[in-house]
């Protein structure tokens, strides 16, 4: 068993390049089933790639979500920022146009999110905070850039020998609230940034293994979910209204990221080598290799587990009946710590 478990509920066991064509793409069914459900994979009813201007080739579905891309695909690459998930970040701002959201431990017992936009870039997100090593993992599968306000010099040299781009304070879109107080004032006017950047030559794999909402089938129902980073940080999710409302979110409802999915990972988390400025140890978040995992939809959930070769590489999840598919929609990413970290549901 790793981690320490709940007695509430059986819990998780030991967790484009394009530039724009011509063509416009249509809405292709997915018919994807679900393994865990006992069916196979079939691949022939699959959206089929379709070629772009310039000879390119792309994806028939948004990479984070696996819904169907209708009309042009973006110019811009995936854009992923980085925003405090502390009190001291309340309101967060451009939340709900988010395609996909990792929660991430970081000093401290806090966390910090990774929020990823690419089907819709909204006018302004933050606050926007440093990055970490663990967003290297986040980051390189969806071939696009990140945005934080700097990083430790360990951190900023990583990220240079991974190859991510990193946007920080001083790139364009950067602007200071002056009604904040530092260092929850900057903010990032997302599509200012969008608009001087190009799509990767080659379009990024589906993020997760996307399925059709319509093949899900849970093991069990589940309407309230804790995943427990740290004593410090609890996020509790309700199952309201077909989607996954964050209790404790420091967004305002009406603005905040709500998924049709959660996905929890259990991870490994090491020693990044370094401390912040008030001497806490920073923690890195192992992503790559394998762990439990458990996916909630639709008011249920299925365990399996998770399998990552390498940093860059896509999330591959099982079942002890075979590859489990996600239902296409938005997800926030739980990657809840082994060791010291939780999850509890019912």
């Amino acid at each position: 068993m790793l981690g320490p478990m709940s007695s509430r509920k059986p819990s998780l066991q030991s967790s484009r390049s394009l530039r724009r064509g011509a063509a416009v793409l249509t809405a292709l069914g997915l018919s994807l089933s679900l393994a865990a459900c006992g069916g196979s994979d079939s691949t022939s009813d699959k959206p089929k790639a379709q070629a772009t201007a310039g000879g390119r080739t792309m994806n028939a579905v948004w990479p984070l979500t696996g819904l169907p891309i209708k009309g042009e695909a973006p110019s811009h690459p995936v854009i992923v920022v980085k925003v405090p998930n502390t009190a001291e970040a309340n309101p967060q701002v451009g939340m709900k146009d988010a395609d996909l959201v990792t929660e991430e431990l970081v000093e401290g017992g806090i966390t910090r999110l990774a929020v990823a936009f690419d089907s819709k870039i909204p006018g302004t997100v933050g606050p926007v905070r440093s990055m970490r090593a663990s967003d290297i993992g986040i980051v390189k599968p969806t071939r696009g850039v990140l945005v934080a306000s700097g990083g430790a010099p360990p951190t900023v040299d990583r990220m240079k020998a991974e190859h991510v781009k990193v946007f920080s304070e001083g790139a364009k879109g950067y602007y200071r609230d002056g009604g904040r107080r530092a260092p929850y004032n900057l903010f990032m006017k997302l599509g200012e940034l969008a608009k001087t950047l190009k799509a990767p030559a080659k379009a990024p794999k589906p993020y997760l293994p996307w399925g059709s909402p319509s093949d899900w089938s849970g093991t069990g129902k589940a309407s309230d979910i804790r995943a427990t980073f740290s004593q410090a940080r609890t996020s509790h999710f309700s199952y309201r209204g077909g989607v996954y409302v964050l209790q404790n979110s420091h967004a305002p409802e009406a603005q905040d990221f709500k998924p049709s999915n959660v996905l929890v990972l259990r991870v490994k988390v090491g020693d990044a080598g370094y401390r912040d400025p008030i001497g806490n140890p920073v923690p890195e978040t192992k992503f790559t290799g394998t762990g439990p995992m458990v996916l909630f939809h639709g008011g249920s959930f299925i365990r399996g587990t998770w399998h990552k070769d390498k940093l860059d590489s896509s999330l591959t999840l099982r079942t002890k009946a075979g590859q489990l598919k996600v239902p296409a929609g938005k997800t926030y990413v739980e990657l809840v710590p082994q060791q010291n970290g939780n999850l509890a549901f019912n």
